[in-house]
């Protein structure tokens, strides 16, 4: 929401500029393991300028990131409004916010989440096809790698935005959850732990939101 004295754009500013440090704070523990990979494996290619080269692939990764919190932003300003201008929208964004969770769990129990969460566990033969094509390759390589991660994470994400975007402890939660999908070594049951958690949280907020209205 726009606040008093506040600018749409100064608005849309300061929360991709706050979304934006949450997400290299939240991402930057599972992405370290294949930033290191492929400095190492530039290094044996012998490549120069590898602290360079790692900057533009990091680049490349949360540019991705930087464009999931642009349509969070867009979308959040889009039902905050709709919200404010009608009284049947503002007592339907608890349901929506439960079929939201629901939706988010679905995803994390899918094939795609499985397929998507092998590419970020093992990105090394990715990496092999991205050692050449100086900086513009290495920055498509981050960009490719960032849109993976985002298909593989966007759903705890859409749980982090219904939950409180900048709940400390919701982001530590949604992090440590990313982390350990991502680097122990049977990550994909803690993905279906956390879609199993989030269908029952959901239910539980759309049901709570039809009982408990007037």
């Amino acid at each position: 929401m726009v606040m008093p004295g506040q600018t749409w754009l100064g608005s849309a500013l300061s929360f991709v500029g706050m979304w934006l440090a949450m997400m290299v704070a939240m991402m930057l523990p599972s992405s370290l393991p294949m930033l290191l990979l492929y400095r190492r494996a530039a290094a044996f290619r012998g490549q120069t300028h590898l602290g360079w080269m790692t900057i533009v692939l990091a680049a490349g990764y949360f540019f991705v990131w930087l464009l999931f919190g642009v349509i969070a932003y867009v979308a959040g300003a889009v039902v905050a409004r709709a919200a404010m201008a009608s009284d049947t929208v503002c007592r339907l964004v608890p349901l929506a916010a439960g079929g939201g969770l629901v939706v988010a769990g679905v995803f994390q129990l899918t094939p795609w989440k499985s397929a998507c969460l092998r590419h970020c566990r093992d990105p090394l033969s990715v990496v092999s096809r991205h050692l050449q094509g100086g900086w513009r390759g290495t920055l498509g390589f981050g960009v490719q790698h960032g849109a993976f991660c985002a298909a593989c994470c966007w759903a705890l994400m859409l749980i982090q935005l219904v939950l409180g975007v900048m709940n400390l402890a919701v982001m530590v939660i949604v992090g440590v959850v990313i982390a350990l999908e991502k680097l122990i070594p049977r990550g994909e049951l803690v993905a279906r732990a956390a879609g199993i958690a989030s269908i029952l949280g959901g239910i539980t907020l759309a049901v709570g939101s039809v009982v408990g209205r007037p």
